[in-house]
């Protein structure tokens, strides 16, 4: 039992959770291309249905779209929570962060389209928008010893800008053929959780949550047969359930997520076979993402921060100066889980070009993350002896 909790709360830290990430994409990858391929993949496409209901998918996308959506439902009640007792639950708070959350999703797509703008792949757009919470918080944590709070303060609401952004990316944007009743029925569904959370706080017990779990299990399908993507389902409950049963929650699954969830995701989302092409011939998405996902985002986060951090300061110096906003863009960066999901679902139809986004995302995603590994160490190695020389 001792163990047993000891993981648990190892999976709850910042670095490992990032670490094991990154080690599944890259047995994802390594593992697509080699002769391991085959029943692999064979694996990944075999496909499950629940009778009578006309569900009917392949086991990848029951890792994207079942999966999914409890790593939705726990960032769903991490937004809840820094919406009305956290970092953004006030506008003067939410300012700053929010214009160069702006910036870091504007200018990445700037750059993606101005690299592949053509018919054939400008929907790939929202792909480099999106900052892996995770990961970027388990580079801060392990190389980042010394900075100043604002500097993570700023860095976590950025992060959760954009997963609200990424968000409303998946529910707008890769919704089709809707079906109004299976999603009217999901929000009556949704309905009834919220009113059933909100009894635990009195009655907390085995049936409450039982019935909770079936009615969210309900609302993911009937969200799935509406034509909106399966992972809004996760969201909507997060954002529904009562804030005390929300943190007990987040508890109990985020080790699950970190330790199981995430990785198979990031496994199956990398198992991508690596083009035998020159680089001429790769997509025109694939150096658009690995451009975009770095260098627009810093490029972004830091203008638009720098912008953000002067505004009210009644001439006061700021509270983060320009290198720790480009500290901030480079993390950024790190696009990852999201974005890996927007290149399934930007090209769920052209598996070539899907294929070379998601290399795209690895790509652009490891630069910012050795970038951000580099100008993290030096900005809190600097603080570090400005720290030493006042004392």
């Amino acid at each position: 039992m001792e163990g047993m909790s000891d993981t648990r709360n190892l999976l709850r830290t910042q670095q490992f959770p990032a670490v094991l990430l990154l080690v599944a994409a890259g047995l994802g990858l390594l593992l697509a291309n080699l002769p391991t391929h085959g029943p692999i993949d064979a694996v990944l496409g075999f496909h499950l249905a629940i009778p009578g209901t006309g569900i009917d998918l392949s086991v990848a996308h029951w890792i994207s779209d079942g999966l999914l959506a409890v790593f939705f439902f726990v960032v769903a009640m991490e937004l809840q929570y820094e919406l009305t007792r956290g970092e953004l639950n006030s506008v003067r708070k939410a300012v700053q962060p929010a214009i160069a959350a702006a910036g870091g999703v504007m200018v990445p797509i700037v750059v993606y389209l101005i690299i592949a703008g053509g018919a054939e792949t400008a929907s790939g757009w929202p792909i480099p928008t999106a900052t892996d919470i995770a990961f970027a918080l388990g580079v801060l944590a392990v190389f980042g010893k010394g900075l100043p709070p604002a500097v993570r303060v700023f860095l976590l609401a950025l992060a959760i800008l954009d997963d609200i952004i990424g968000i409303v990316f998946i529910a707008v944007l890769f919704a089709h053929d809707l079906n109004w009743l299976a999603l009217l029925l999901a929000l009556v569904g949704v309905a009834v959780f919220a009113v059933l959370s909100r009894m635990l706080p009195r009655r907390s017990t085995p049936l409450v949550v039982t019935a909770m779990v079936i009615i969210g299990v309900i609302v993911w399908a009937l969200v799935l047969i509406s034509g909106v993507h399966a992972t809004i389902a996760g969201v909507m409950l997060g954002l529904a359930i009562a804030q005390s049963p929300s943190m007990r929650a987040r508890h109990v699954l985020e080790p699950w997520v970190n330790g199981a969830i995430l990785p198979i995701f990031a496994f199956a989302a990398a198992f991508v076979v690596i083009p035998a092409v020159s680089p001429a011939e790769l997509s025109p998405a694939f150096f658009a993402i690995a451009v975009a996902l770095p260098l627009g985002k810093i490029i972004g986060i830091t203008l638009f921060g720098w912008v953000a951090v002067r505004i009210g300061t009644g001439g006061e110096k700021p509270s983060l100066t320009i290198t720790d906003l480009i500290a901030a863009g480079t993390l950024g960066g790190i696009g990852f889980t999201v974005s890996l999901l927007l290149a399934n679902l930007a090209f769920a139809d052209d598996a070539t070009t899907r294929d070379q986004a998601i290399l795209g995302v690895l790509v652009g995603s490891l630069i910012a993350l050795l970038l951000s590994a580099v100008i993290v160490t030096a900005r809190a190695a600097w603080y570090r002896r400005l720290a030493a020389a006042s004392s």
